[in-house]
């Protein structure tokens, strides 16, 4: 499994990926997930990957080698829509190539891509490009995209980040989701890959890996676990006799009360001598029966 997160943001994009990819407890493997593609300073894109490791090795190997899809690839595009059309038509030829053996062998075509970038004359953006090779594109109102084990770094990003968020805010931001993900999740794991791309520069304005040693990864690990227990210490606890306005929990649920039980179930003896009666007063009649046709 993975986890990467993209922001495209008024001032450039940001791309953080993990490096881990596992088939079970004993087989766990690093792999990096973020693919750089730059042609001078005319174009700069980046591709972050999760997903079967194959397919979407096998697509990025499609990108790299340039082939031409319906006569255009990434070096050829006219505007970043082509050039994420050009991944979605990847991802369907190694679809076209692999889907009946992967059918056979019982493995789902598993490939979601997050793409951004920049060519010259145009604004940067970003697109999420699903296994279909069909795609959506960020905007203002949902200036980010989440593919792997998105669930536990969202919540900081829908609280602190919009179009407008800084660079370095969102750097931030995006490593502090990540570390909420690593912290719940052990099959996203270090190093991880980070980079930070500012507007009309056509190329990677900031690009690290980080492990385990990073001082700055090291202090937001710990001072965002500080941060949270310290804040949630500061909210008073629930007051049940009302006698504080602002943290009353007193109110009565008027819908929801207790259901009675009317009925007690019998005890084991009693059970048994009322199957018993039961049973032996179905038997009456039948004997009456009989007793009519012998006479």
């Amino acid at each position: 499994m993975t986890y990467c997160v993209g922001l495209c943001l008024k001032d450039g994009l940001v791309f953080l990926s993990d490096t881990r990819t596992n088939a079970g407890v004993d087989q766990i493997g690093t792999f990096r997930k973020m693919t750089l593609f730059q042609k001078d300073k005319e174009r700069f894109f980046t591709l972050m990957s999760a997903g079967n490791l194959a397919i979407t090795q096998a697509v990025k190997e499609i990108l790299l080698q340039g082939q031409l899809l319906n006569e255009q690839n990434l070096w050829t595009a006219e505007n970043a829509h082509d050039a994420a059309i050009v991944v979605g038509d990847a991802i369907k030829q190694v679809y076209d190539r692999d889907h009946v053996a992967l059918e056979k062998a019982g493995i789902d075509f598993n490939c979601n891509l997050i793409f951004g970038g920049q060519i010259k004359g145009e604004r940067p953006r970003l697109f999420n490009i699903y296994s279909a090779g069909n795609f959506i594109e960020a905007t203002p109102e949902t200036c980010y995209f989440q593919i792997g084990e998105s669930k536990y770094g969202k919540p900081i990003l829908d609280r602190v980040v919009n179009y407008s968020t800084p660079l370095n805010l969102a750097t931030k931001c995006a490593l502090i989701s990540m570390d909420s993900t690593l912290n719940s999740n052990i099959s996203v794991g270090l190093p991880l890959d980070l980079l930070v791309y500012e507007k009309n520069s056509l190329q990677p304005s900031k690009l690290v890996t980080l492990d385990e040693s990073n001082p700055y990864f090291q202090m937001i690990h710990q001072l965002w676990g500080e941060k949270l227990r310290s804040a949630f210490n500061s909210i008073a606890e629930p007051s049940w006799s009302g006698a504080h306005k602002s943290s009353a929990i007193s109110a009565p649920a008027k819908r929801m009360v207790p259901v009675p039980i009317h009925h007690q179930p019998p005890k084991p003896r009693a059970l048994k001598k009322a199957v018993a009666k039961k049973s032996s007063d179905k038997k009456l009649p039948a004997k009456k029966v009989s007793a009519k046709k012998k006479a």
